[in-house]
C-alpha cells in the first residue's frame, strides 16, 4: 500500500503546487496561511514535524518565521521540490522521506505536530495519532489542517476530534471558510483542529 501511495504522490508532484493553497503563490494566500498558523502555534523557535509535508510550502513558511521545521513525506519528488524550495528562500528545514503514520522521529522531541490534508489518506488515522503523540514534548499540539472536500476524500471534524480526545485535554475546532486560504470560494467543509497534550 505504501508503494502504491508513493507513485500516486510521485505522479501528482509536478502539478501540486498549482492549487492556491498549495503553492501558495499569492502572496495574499500566502500571507493568510502564514498568519492562521504563526497565529495557532507556540512562539518559535519552537519545533513542528510537518507530516506528509509535499512541496514544503508549510515547512518553508514556517522556517521563514523562525519555527525549527521538520517536513516528512513518502514521496521523493514531492521531497525534491520541498528541499529546493528551502533552498530558495535560504532557511533551513530538514526534510525526510518516511511514512508519516509512523514518523522516524525521537519521542517526546517535538513542539508540534502539523498535518495538513494528509490524515485521510492513511491506512488507520487512529494508529497515527497515536504514533504522533509519542513524539510529542509535554505542553505539546496537535496542529491538523482537513476537510470534507467535494471530491468526497477527507474527515469530518467530530472524526478528529475523536481521534485526538484519547491524547489531549483540550480540543478546538476552527472552520476554515475564509477564501484568501483557499483562493477561491469554497462550499466544503474545511476546518483546523488545534489540540493540547
Amino acid at each position: 500500500m505504501i508503494r502504491d501511495q508513493r507513485r500516486y504522490w510521485d505522479d501528482a508532484a509536478w502539478a501540486f503546487d498549482r492549487e492556491p493553497d498549495h503553492g501558495l503563490g499569492d502572496p495574499s494566500t500566502r500571507a493568510a496561511w502564514r498568519a492562521l498558523l504563526v497565529g495557532m502555534l507556540p512562539s518559535s523557535p519552537a519545533s513542528v514535524l510537518d507530516v506528509g509535508c509535499g512541496t514544503g510550502t508549510l515547512s518553508v513558511l514556517l522556517a521563514e518565521a523562525g519555527y525549527r521545521v521538520h517536513g516528512i513525506d513518502l514521496s521523493p519528488r514531492m521531497l525534491d521540490q520541498a528541499v529546493a524550495k528551502a533552498a530558495a528562500a535560504g532557511v533551513p528545514v530538514s526534510f525526510a522521506e518516511g511514512d508519516g503514520a509512523e514518523p522516524d522521529v525521537e519521542r517526546s522531541s517535538i513542539d508540534v505536530v502539523l498535518c495538513r490534508h494528509a490524515l485521510w489518506a492513511m491506512p488507520s488515522a487512529s494508529a497515527a495519532v497515536a504514533s504522533w503523540r509519542q513524539t510529542l514534548r509535554d505542553g505539546g499540539r496537535f496542529v491538523l489542517i482537513k476537510g470534507v472536500w467535494d471530491t468526497g476524500g477527507g474527515l469530518a471534524s467530530e472524526e478528529v476530534v475523536a481521534l485526538l480526545r484519547p491524547h489531549t485535554t483540550d480540543v478546538d475546532v476552527i472552520p476554515l471558510f475564509d477564501t484568501s486560504l483557499w483562493g477561491r470560494s469554497i462550499s466544503d467543509e474545511r476546518y483546523a483542529v488545534v489540540a493540547l497534550i
